[in-house]
């Protein structure tokens, strides 16, 4: 029997439509560095869709560049990022964002995630200690969604995150490596123009939802960042044939694609969600969108790893461990019930 990838959502290459215009586009000759007709046709599209036309789009290359030339390019020297204690800059990105000179400040999380008050009482005790200046300076809060759990953000938090961000002057970056799948999910009500609204920065994830590697950042105000394009090739982000990002996008937001293809991905987690609670799986995460976690006897992890490729996450007690199944763009009805026939044994 093949082994069966669950371990992560850039398992496999690209979404066809993806794939097909690369193809299309092979021998046309075009600048470099992304100062071509596609990309500026797949940043119009992004804007449009994110209903701020006169923002930007800046395209790079993988997810952590992203974050760290982000955090790098907005804050001085003197200044860090909050971040929930599990976010994806504070646990795995090899201490990025600290190479650049940035402190990571986390903050306790449920499910993943950090709330409106505890970003404001950070602020406010930092603002309140006689000792601030040998301390370092909140300037930003960073949130993802969805989050390293797989849970979201409602509309709701997000509204009070970002109004607590702009009450103590700090930008709020928003990591949407996996945000096809967030705006997939049923019980999602943030939209792109919703985080173009509420958000200094966001980016839309490309390398975990259906293109073959790429982010697109997205700065609703133009010019926030000054020198940006500089700033992304200093910190080795920038592609030379960055026509290959254009391409991608432009498939990607092209009669809504990017909004349609986490479907796939919640069908087969709501079913392997459901096959997990069937037997008995303890799941210690309300996760709405494509990662499953759960808890599996130390003893049977051999023989699942005889058959499925899954991401270990931690210990979870004595006798068991945490693990993660992680859908996809591209999972199918037949990996999906594969996966299912090995679960129950």
């Amino acid at each position: 029997m093949e082994k069966l990838y669950f371990a992560s959502d850039y398992m496999e290459g690209a979404h066809p439509a993806v794939l097909d215009a690369l193809v299309k586009s092979n021998y046309v000759s075009t600048p470099g560095y992304g100062e071509d007709d596609f990309c500026l046709r797949a940043k119009e599209k992004i804007l449009a869709a994110c209903e701020c036309p006169e923002g930007e789009v800046h395209f790079l290359v993988g997810g952590t560049q992203t974050n760290s030339t982000i955090i790098d390019a907005l804050l001085t020297s003197y200044q860090g990022v909050i971040s929930p204690v599990g976010g994806h800059i504070a646990a795995h990105e090899a201490g990025a964002v600290e190479l650049f000179g940035h402190k990571v400040i986390t903050l306790p999380a449920e499910n993943g995630k950090i709330t409106a008050s505890q970003i404001d009482a950070y602020c406010t005790d930092y603002n309140n200690d006689g000792n601030r200046e040998h301390l370092v300076m909140p300037k930003m809060a960073y949130i993802s969604q969805p989050t390293e759990y797989g849970t979201i953000y409602s509309l709701k938090e997000l509204k009070e995150i970002s109004e607590v961000c702009r009450k103590n002057d700090i930008y709020l970056f928003v990591d949407g490596a996996r945000l096809a799948y967030a705006l997939a999910a049923p019980e999602n009500d943030v939209t792109l123009p919703d985080l173009a609204k509420y958000c200094d920065v966001f980016y839309i994830g490309g390398t975990k939802c259906g293109a073959l590697f790429g982010e697109a950042v997205v700065i609703p105000k133009k010019g926030l960042i000054p020198h940006f394009f500089t700033i992304i090739k200093q910190h080795g982000a920038l592609l030379a044939k960055g026509r290959l990002l254009g391409v991608q996008y432009d498939a990607l937001f092209t009669d809504g694609l990017y909004e349609k293809l986490g479907a796939p991905a919640m069908k087969a987690a709501e079913e392997i969600c459901a096959c997990l609670k069937r037997l008995g799986y303890v799941m210690p995460y309300p996760t709405p969108t494509n990662q499953i976690f759960f808890a599996i006897d130390n003893d049977k992890l051999p023989s699942l790893a005889e058959k499925v490729v899954y991401a270990f996450v931690e210990k979870y007690d004595e006798t068991r461990t945490l693990i993660r199944f992680a859908t996809a763009w591209s999972s199918t009805d037949e990996k999906t019930k594969a996966l299912i026939k090995v679960l129950e044994g």
